[in-house]
């Protein structure tokens, strides 16, 4: 057995404080709930961090295509023969030509900028981030002059379903007076809100024809967008994938995957994992302190009884282990509370947004800063275990030191200066 009946009866005794040993009682407190908010917080803001990414690289991935092939100069000419040969390769689902540019949007004297990205009206179906994700209209209507925009853009610029706006293209067209901008007016046949930001409030998609038409790429397009099976591990199909463009392709392209093109943005994200993650360690540690000053008073007061334990039979590692069971005790009912508080919060992190949201009046999660239109959260119990072992161990270690003092301190003088 570890620890015997009588040692975990001294133990809990200790635990109760007496009147005369109240401020002891009270450093105990603090060290268990700085244990358990140092818990709570480290799994509620990795919770979040993981919901971060989690949602940012669906709705990007889900937006863009996993790889992509550009040209080096102007548009990709004669692609139909290369997307045969990239959807022969092993790993890719689908490709898909796109037209993308920025353009100059008016509707109602009300002018603002967009990025427009052409895609054939099957290629936009089968993307579900934005077939699932659509607010009024429908995808059926999509073609020819329709087009589909974001629901902040809509509410923007007071734009509904069936009202007519106007794109203005930067490349401009000759004319016998001089050069002139390219404009056009489409019908909106869809609003869609995929829930970032970005692309609610900046993006417009249209038919791949009309782009071809609108920008003046004639047969060619700006870009090939590839799906591939695993998004994560992409190292095995991009050798293929330059393979099956290199050899027989006479006009130079590049090839770029979402890991490349989004580097900067999820690096940052896992820096900032990661430093908050050694930031609020400090938070369990500095409540580990709080163990050591709370066991090493309490050793103190009690000499007398230490003593006494001593000359009636306790060995050292008897009393070493009294009060390391007291000091483990804190650390794990600490622990306990933070865990369960955590989770708590973690699984209702967004209810609790917005009901602060209601009582203060102001959006502490604005999508304008954070991207996405909701708080998302992540529960990943590998990191959940990682934590309660760190603050298990930090308070386990935390105990070695007063309760080794304990079991070194000689009976005999503790009771002559008593």
């Amino acid at each position: 057995m570890l620890f015997t009946p009588f040692e975990r009866l001294i133990a809990m005794r200790y635990l109760r404080a007496k009147r005369q040993e109240g401020f002891i009682s009270v450093i105990t407190w603090f060290s268990l709930i700085g244990i358990a908010l140092g818990v709570a917080t480290l799994i509620v803001v990795m919770s979040v961090m993981n919901g971060f990414r989690q949602e940012l690289f669906q709705r990007v991935i889900g937006l863009n295509g996993h790889m992509n092939v550009y040209a080096m100069q102007g548009a990709v000419d004669a692609y139909q023969p290369l997307v045969e040969r990239l959807s022969k390769v092993k790993g890719v689902t689908e490709v898909a030509p796109t037209v993308e540019a920025q353009a100059l949007i008016t509707h109602e004297g009300t002018a603002s900028g967009a990025y427009v990205r052409g895609l054939s009206p099957e290629a936009i179906r089968r993307r579900p981030t934005i077939a699932r994700n659509i607010k009024y209209g429908s995808l059926n209507s999509f073609g020819d002059n329709t087009i589909a925009i974001g629901i902040r853009m809509a509410n923007r610029l007071e734009i509904k379903v069936g009202d007519s706006l106007t794109l203005i293209s930067p490349v401009s067209k000759t004319t016998v007076f001089g050069s002139a901008p390219r404009l056009r007016a489409y019908t909106v046949g869809a609003v869609f809100d995929v829930g970032m930001f970005g692309y609610d409030n900046n993006f417009i998609f249209m038919p791949l024809k009309a782009a071809q038409i609108f920008f003046s790429t004639g047969q060619g397009v700006t870009a090939l967008e590839m799906f591939v099976t695993d998004p994560q591990n992409l190292r095995e199909v991009r050798k293929d994938i330059i393979a099956a463009i290199g050899p027989v392709q006479q006009q130079p392209l590049r090839l770029l995957d979402w890991q490349q093109n989004n580097s900067s943005f999820f690096t940052a994200l896992q820096v900032e994992r990661n430093v908050m993650f050694l930031i609020l360690t400090m938070i369990i540690l500095v409540a580990a302190f709080n163990i050591i000053s709370s066991l090493i008073m309490l050793v103190k007061d009690k000499g007398r009884d230490i003593a006494i334990l001593r000359t009636m039979g306790a060995t050292r590692r008897s009393v070493m282990k009294i009060f390391f069971l007291n000091g483990s005790f804190i650390g794990v009912v600490g622990t306990s509370f933070g865990l369960a508080l955590g989770l708590l919060f973690a699984q209702n992190i967004e209810a609790i947004r917005q009901i602060v949201q209601k009582l203060t009046h102001t959006d502490p999660f604005a999508p304008e800063v954070y991207f996405l239109t909701h708080m998302p959260s992540v529960v990943d119990w590998q990191d959940v275990v990682r934590i309660v072992v760190m603050s298990l161990t930090l308070s386990f270690l935390a105990t070695l030191y007063p309760a080794w003092r304990a079991a070194k301190l000689d009976p005999v003088e503790a009771l002559r200066y008593e």
